[in-house]
């Protein structure tokens, strides 16, 4: 009886085990085709005058220089803005109130801002920004960007601070160190890598969002530099080029595709190398 019962169990593992490995091929599958059909059909298509060349007109040679610049643009102010925020908003969860109700209340909107649809938050920009103003503006996508990036960064912000051994706090307070100096010399010093790889997975995050740019920053058929005016950006580029029935703009939202693609790639794999490196 009891060595049926163990060949029951062993099948049951078995046929468990063998349901988790298919599932995992489904989904390796699917992801390969993905990245298969970008290859194929961005690969191409790739090279200088892409970089340079700005969107073209239906029919038309061209390129995604404006594109790329206002996404970098966008990016780069959205993190520049979040970062701090996030850092600081984390810092005062740890180091300042664990366990009063002011950071409950913190910790539970940042969790419902991180679960978030990201075209609730270019909605809410929208109405906050965008129409009070009366133009779109590739300020307002920052922001919106930046709303995304906050409670990443917030949180794995606050589990690298945790990590921290409390024995470096204590040391550092009982030789008469201000509280502020052991954050910003002690704290900040020993979890710097865990923080910049949460700044970099926020920044991966932010790169490919779409719904809120389409509020906010909507395009710009130029290359500009002026955040007060809309902005081209690749995400929106990407999505009106594909829904086109020109073939050049096709071609081209598969080779903006392939790029973004590969810039996140890279970031989650250097994020990676970085919490390895920390670990």
């Amino acid at each position: 009886m009891e060595g049926r019962s163990v060949r029951v169990r062993q099948a049951k593992d078995l046929l468990f085990t063998g349901f988790c490995l298919m599932v995992t091929l489904l989904a390796l599958f699917f992801l390969v085709a993905i990245i298969w059909s970008l290859v194929r059909l961005g690969l191409p298509g790739i090279n200088l005058r892409l970089f340079i060349a700005p969107t073209p007109p239906p029919g038309s040679i061209g390129g995604l220089s404006n594109a790329i610049i206002g996404s970098v643009i966008i990016t780069l102010i959205a993190i520049l803005l979040a970062a701090p925020i996030g850092i600081l908003i984390a810092t005062y969860l740890v180091e300042f109130s664990r366990k009063n109700q002011f950071s409950k209340v913190i910790r539970f909107t940042n969790d419902i801002l991180l679960s978030a649809p990201s075209i609730v938050m270019g909605l809410f920009i929208y109405a906050l920004l965008v129409k009070p103003l009366g133009h779109f503006s590739g300020f307002a996508g920052a922001i919106a960007l930046m709303m995304i990036a906050i409670p990443i960064i917030t949180r794995t912000t606050e589990d690298i601070l945790y990590l921290v051994s409390p024995l470096l706090r204590e040391s550092a307070l009982a030789l008469g160190i201000p509280r502020w100096r052991v954050t910003f010399s002690i704290i900040y010093k020993s979890a710097l890598q865990g923080i910049i790889t949460g700044i970099l997975l926020s920044l991966a995050r932010v790169m490919g969002e779409t719904a809120p740019l389409l509020f906010t920053s909507l395009n710009n058929q130029f290359t500009s530099f002026n955040i007060g005016h809309p902005m081209a950006s690749l995400p929106i580029v990407i999505y009106r080029f594909a829904m086109s029935p020109y073939k050049n703009w096709q071609h081209l939202a598969w080779e903006g595709a392939l790029l973004i693609t590969v810039v996140i790639l890279a970031i989650n794999l250097f994020a990676r190398y970085l919490a390895a490196k920390k670990a």
